[in-house]
């Protein structure tokens, strides 16, 4: 009741292999990439400089070294420029939110 399965040709059992490595292949890689943005977008707090002291109540949202300054966004849309030396606020800049 059952036909005999016919023999595959030389090429096509090649192409049939490659097929099945590279759906391996592309599972692994999808795998890796879900991986490593699951770990590197974690929402996790910026690290600041040891001599850097925010003012009360505010928090981090981006920080940019430049030559001599640090200047720290804050979540209330301030820009604080502090000196690099010193850690004292130089400027402080207001941005609409």
């Amino acid at each position: 009741m059952d036909a005999p399965e016919e023999a595959l040709p030389p090429s096509l059992k090649l192409l049939k292999g490659l097929v099945l490595v590279l759906t391996g292949v592309m599972i692994v890689g999808v795998l890796v990439i879900i991986f490593l943005l699951v770990t590197r977008l974690r929402d996790t707090a910026l690290p600041l400089p040891e001599n850097i002291v925010l003012p009360e109540g505010q928090e981090v949202e981006a920080i940019t070294v430049g030559q001599g300054f640090y200047a720290v966004v804050t979540k209330t849309g301030e820009i604080l420029v502090y000196d690099r030396m010193t850690g004292a606020v130089k400027q402080t800049v207001t941005v609409g939110h």
